[in-house]
């Protein structure tokens, strides 16, 4: 069980998954030269999603499609100081994928 935590801090962001720096994984994807940031709507928040998904996941496809509406159900409602369990993580994965193909199968009936 993976738990990530952010933070504020005067020195600037920290980001870590079980107590270690969270990389950004830009290899698999960049939507931001500035690095994370959570609390809003954009492309450092879309990093940080796209971040915990992709350790989370270890799938880089999976990762980028599920960034967008991991940023705006989760990292977008982070307060300052936040923790996720990789629990949490694997919930939404499951109910976002769930949708993805309820809403496949609507269209393909359409």
């Amino acid at each position: 069980m993976t738990r990530y935590e952010g933070r504020r801090t005067i020195d600037g962001l920290v980001v870590t998954a079980d107590g270690k720096p969270l990389d950004a994984h830009y290899e698999v994807k960049r939507f931001t030269r500035y690095g994370f940031e959570w609390t809003y709507e954009g492309e450092s928040p879309r990093q940080l999603a796209l971040a915990i998904l992709y350790d989370h996941l270890g799938d880089r496809e999976r990762a980028i499609r599920l960034a967008e509406p991991f940023m705006k159900t989760v990292v977008a409602n982070f307060d300052n100081d936040w923790t996720l369990r990789s629990e949490e993580v694997a919930t939404f994965v499951g109910e976002a994928e769930k949708n993805e193909q309820g809403t496949r199968r609507r269209e393909a009936t359409r």
